[in-house]
């Protein structure tokens, strides 16, 4: 098995303001606060987090399994 990246790159669709992010191995990331808005970002519909939905990774079970089911919700 490879070794998921565990960075990504949150982009906040309100205002376009990018950041690098360490992505938890052990927990969903349900929300993201954007340091450039201060926008509340929330997992779109069919992803388990801010990460697959703005991200430019997405989160390491999805990176491990794809969208499978085996994602970490």
């Amino acid at each position: 098995m490879n070794t998921p990246n565990l960075l990504s790159i949150l982009t906040c669709p309100e205002c376009g303001h990018q950041r690098e992010e360490s992505m938890p191995t052990d927990a969903c990331q349900w929300y993201y606060q954007c340091q450039g808005c201060g926008a509340l970002l929330r997992p779109k519909p069919g992803d388990c987090c801010v990460f697959c939905s703005y991200g430019t990774v997405p989160c390491p079970p999805v990176q491990a399994h794809g969208k499978t089911g085996h994602c970490c919700c």
